[in-house]
């Protein structure tokens, strides 16, 4: 736990962009007091992930990549499986994107234990919550 704390600690707040990366413009009428980290899906998986959440935060899309604003932090002890990309802040590789969904909340954040496990599913990766962060691949059922 100490480890985790001092990782996240150490990334500081990042708000400058780097090269090819865009920082993701949050609404100012949504309080971010959490923090914000972002989560980066493939856009061709999008669409069924926002379908089957029940509550869903501010989402930013370009033609590749989907990014979903998680509270910050939200990478302490579990590792999000790929193709998922985790991002400490909203400092995110993409290209264009913009805002395609405003949440029903009054927070920009997508719950994200329910898309943990939604993303786990969806690259049949067995959720983890080891101290360590490792997650294991789900074996393929036979029959």
């Amino acid at each position: 736990m100490l480890k985790t704390t001092l990782q996240r600690l150490s990334r500081g707040l990042r708000t400058e962009s780097s090269p090819g990366h865009l920082q993701l413009p949050l609404p100012p009428t949504l309080p971010a007091s959490l923090g914000c980290d972002a989560v980066g899906i493939p856009a061709e998986h999008g669409f069924r992930l926002m379908a089957r959440l029940p509550r869903k935060g501010c989402i930013f899309a370009d033609a590749e990549w989907w990014w979903w604003i998680v509270p910050a932090g939200s990478d302490l002890d579990l590792t999000w499986p790929s193709p998922a990309r985790y991002v400490a802040g909203t400092n995110v590789p993409a290209t264009h994107p913009r805002l395609i969904h405003w949440p029903e909340d009054p927070t920009p954040y997508t719950p994200p234990i329910p898309f943990y496990l939604m993303v786990c599913q969806l690259t049949g990766t067995a959720p983890s919550w080891e101290p360590d962060g490792t997650a294991g691949t789900v074996p393929a059922r036979r029959g």
